[in-house]
């Protein structure tokens, strides 16, 4: 096998010789040169598996040389050498196409590992190499023969090639967190850890000492030292869940974790270098929260370098048939029973027709019931107990509403139509009245909730176990 190749492109002459030095020593050949136009020339006449690039130069900046490598050289992956605490420049060139990003002064750990990943994902690339086994049983967990969801699993495979910050846009229950496993499973960095944290689970309290880890005797309590979740994702991905839900301080925190890529643990007099590539997701509209000033705008555009937008099972109605065969089989294998229960045709129909505010989870939650209330092996309507909603509008399409909303955000997360109002007492009984009512509300609840019984139960001020009464004698459990 030929010696592997890297570019640098740095005016700074003792940058460039330690990294030619660095790189030298891990077995790669370098070449070193110090203007745009040198860069240009040096491209054109040879091949390199890896390039890094200062922003500015001389005669141009690095930003020239990241898109001529995205339009020209495209098996080639890029870094951006960038100086300290610079986080503009490193989302503009990770946006043109760079692989990952380098600040100065360079930290020579990182440095090494950056090359690793960078080497390996361009040598899967040129080869062509098939994806794993495990990769491909990943990928068909993402269930769908919808346009939007071919997209979604092409972009998939395109984000999992480089270690750009991704931000998954989708309301509650698509599947956000598979998404990022899937990005995580069929990239470079598939055999590290996948970290994933709720962020709206975490006491605001301890949430430093979650993220950070801390030291022992840092705090009353600290007994011994404690690894946060930053460490713990080391050489892997971090998967901020609900990262609507962190409060100001913590985003300012968290921000300069992942600028400096090191962490403080609590109690601790140095920072700890740390190579994680950072995924997050909320079912919020971020872009609003922003403009409200309850999440900061430099955090936003350090996580929102890429967007993926994760479509809601309405947009897809004739993926629903797949999923819910799919959600049968791994309910038969989960209850070791040989046959899976089978949709009778009112009922499938029954399932296309629902509009699903909570999504594949819902479904998951609809099938899991219906089996349990059968008889035998086969599901009818009456069996799914699906929520009574009026009919939508035959003159206007599902989401409207959405149509002009800036793609991946009004759209990901605007909460459902809400349901008609009820008919007054005048037109129904006093007891069916209430009854209506009382649906409305849980209903209401149960979607705010992500159809967390707990969490609905709070919201509605009853118990839980009133609200499983409620549930029981209203047809909607």
């Amino acid at each position: 096998m030929s010696q592997q190749t890297v570019l640098v492109i740095d005016d700074e002459r003792d940058i460039r010789e330690l990294l030619t030095i660095t790189l030298g020593r891990m077995d790669l050949k370098v070449d070193a040169v110090g203007t745009v136009a040198e860069a240009r020339h040096a491209l054109a006449e040879h091949h390199y598996d890896l390039c890094f690039t200062d922003m500015r130069l001389p005669d141009g900046s690095g930003q020239e040389i990241i898109e001529l490598i995205a339009a020209d050289y495209d098996d080639t992956p890029v870094a951006m050498i960038t100086a300290y605490g610079n986080v503009d420049a490193a989302v503009t060139a990770l946006k043109a196409g760079a692989f990952d990003f380098v600040s100065k002064p360079v930290d020579i750990q990182m440095l090494r590992r950056l090359v690793r990943t960078a080497l390996k994902l361009a040598e899967e690339k040129r080869t062509g190499a098939s994806p794993s086994s495990a990769t491909t049983a990943a990928g068909n967990r993402l269930i769908g023969d919808s346009t939007t969801m071919q997209q979604v699993r092409s972009t998939i495979g395109k984000l999992a090639r480089n270690q750009a910050p991704v931000y998954i846009a989708g309301e509650s229950g698509v599947g956000k967190e598979l998404v990022a496993r899937l990005i995580h499973e069929q990239g470079p960095r598939a055999s590290g850890p996948f970290v994933p944290v709720n962020c709206g689970a975490i006491p605001s309290e301890l949430m430093e000492s979650e993220f950070f880890g801390h030291r022992k005797g840092s705090f009353t309590g600290a007994v011994a030292d404690k690894e946060g979740l930053f460490q713990a994702a080391h050489g892997g991905t971090l998967f901020l869940d609900e990262v609507a839900e962190l409060p100001l301080h913590m985003q300012v925190k968290l921000l300069r974790a992942i600028q400096e890529k090191a962490v403080r643990p609590i109690g601790a007099r140095e920072e700890i270098a740390v190579d994680v590539r950072i995924l997050s997701a909320t079912h919020k509209n971020l872009a609003a929260l922003v403009d409200q000033g309850q999440f900061r705008q430099d955090l936003f555009y350090r996580i929102n370098v890429i967007e993926l937008r994760v479509p809601p099972l309405r947009e897809r109605r004739g993926d629903v048939p797949l999923l819910a065969d799919f959600v049968l089989r791994q309910l038969a294998v989960k209850s070791k029973s040989d046959t899976p229960a089978r949709l009778l045709p009112e009922a499938r129909q029954a399932l296309e027709d629902y509009d699903f505010p909570g999504n594949v989870r819902e479904l998951e939650n609809i099938l899991e019931r219906a089996v349990a209330m059968c008889d035998g092996d086969r599901i009818d309507t009456s069996d799914l107990m699906l929520p009574q909603r009026p009919p939508r509008n035959a003159d206007a399409p599902a989401t409207s509403g959405h149509a002009h909303a800036p793609a991946g955000f009004a759209q990901a997360t605007a909460a459902p139509a809400p349901p008609a109002p009820a008919p007054s007492s005048s037109e129904l009984g006093l007891d069916d009245y209430i009854s209506n009512l009382e649906r409305t509300a849980i209903m209401k609840a149960l979607e705010e909730s992500r159809y967390n019984k707990t969490a609905a139960a709070r919201k509605l001020g009853i118990t839980f176990r009133a609200l499983r009464y409620k549930l029981k004698k209203l047809g909607i459990d």
